[in-house]
């Protein structure tokens, strides 16, 4: 059984490791020594079977942050659906927040085989704030993929210290996560240079606790993609989702009535939204299967 369970995380890991070819020193994302896992009663694996040297000194340090500072309130943030704020731009410190971002704006510039470690190791402590934050480097990378060097060099900075936190707006009421689908409006208003929109999108991890929100909107026949500050005239957000778990990630409703967003906040051009999501959502699949990873293994 044992012999089976190894080759199960040693096969989920080369799913996230076919797509990567670059390795980086762990120096890069802190110069703080993690200590070595210590062996527990309950686990029948060592975590790191079939990881190199360098992913090893990834998850080991995340394992230690989980140790630390997610797993002894764990439970509390849940029971009282609380978002452990200050723990969460700790992320920034070990250099958690720009995971997959070019160094040139201060991102550790790591890939996705690196960042299964990273998630895997910190959802043993808490697999919520864990969700959260690969979704924070979601859009972290589509910003670093397909913004400009204006826009990069703008919005990543705060987004890798964790001085912004984003969210990603695809999901609707009457879509899903179908892209193609959603109707969410942008219509460009050529008198101010700027996009107006309207619509609703549902079950967004992180809305009202967000300064940024990156949305996936219909421009015309096409699906285009828009960052939305918090702050922004018409934006709101409904009230907490009643989920069965998770509750320390808030998660609601975001509604649009005529919020308006400079045309300079469009990323890419016109029409590549739709390929901006894909891109976000590839990436996600991985996440996800990390964090419940890491959860089996708490």
């Amino acid at each position: 059984q044992t012999a089976t369970i190894s080759h199960f995380v040693i096969m989920l890991r080369k799913t996230a490791t076919f797509t990567c070819t670059k390795l980086f020193s762990a120096r890069k994302l802190s110069t703080a020594t993690a200590p070595k896992v210590s062996a527990k009663g309950m686990e029948i694996i060592d975590p790191t079977i079939g990881l190199s040297e360098e992913k090893t000194e990834f998850y080991n340090l995340a394992r230690s942050f989980a140790d630390t500072e997610l797993r002894p309130n764990a439970a509390k943030w849940d029971r009282e659906a609380e978002f452990p704020v200050d723990t969460f731009r700790k992320f920034g410190e070990l250099g958690f927040g720009g995971i997959f971002v070019k160094e040139d704006v201060g991102g550790t510039a790591l890939s996705r085989a690196d960042a299964v470690s990273i998630v895997e190791g910190l959802a043993t402590g808490c697999v919520g704030t864990t969700a959260m934050l690969t979704i924070h480097n979601m859009c972290a990378s589509t910003i670093d993929k397909f913004g400009s060097d204006e826009q990069r060099n703008k919005w990543l900075p705060d987004i890798i210290s964790m001085n912004k936190l984003i969210s990603f707006c695809l999901t609707e009421p009457g879509s899903g996560s179908d892209a193609a689908s959603l109707s969410t409006k942008a219509v460009y208003d050529a008198a101010t240079d700027e996009y107006v929109l309207n619509g609703s999108k549902v079950f967004i991890s992180g809305a009202g606790l967000s300064d940024w929100y990156l949305v996936m909107c219909r421009t015309g026949e096409t699906i285009s993609t828009v960052l939305v500050p918090k702050e922004t005239k018409g934006l709101s957000f409904g009230g907490k989702e009643d989920k069965m778990g998770w509750n320390v990630q808030p998660t609601r409703q975001v509604n649009f009535e005529d919020v308006r967003v400079p045309a300079a906040n469009r990323l890419a051009q016109e029409g590549e939204g739709f390929k901006i999501a894909m891109s976000g959502l590839d990436g996600g699949r991985l996440n996800i299967g990390s964090c419940s990873l890491g959860a089996a293994q708490a």
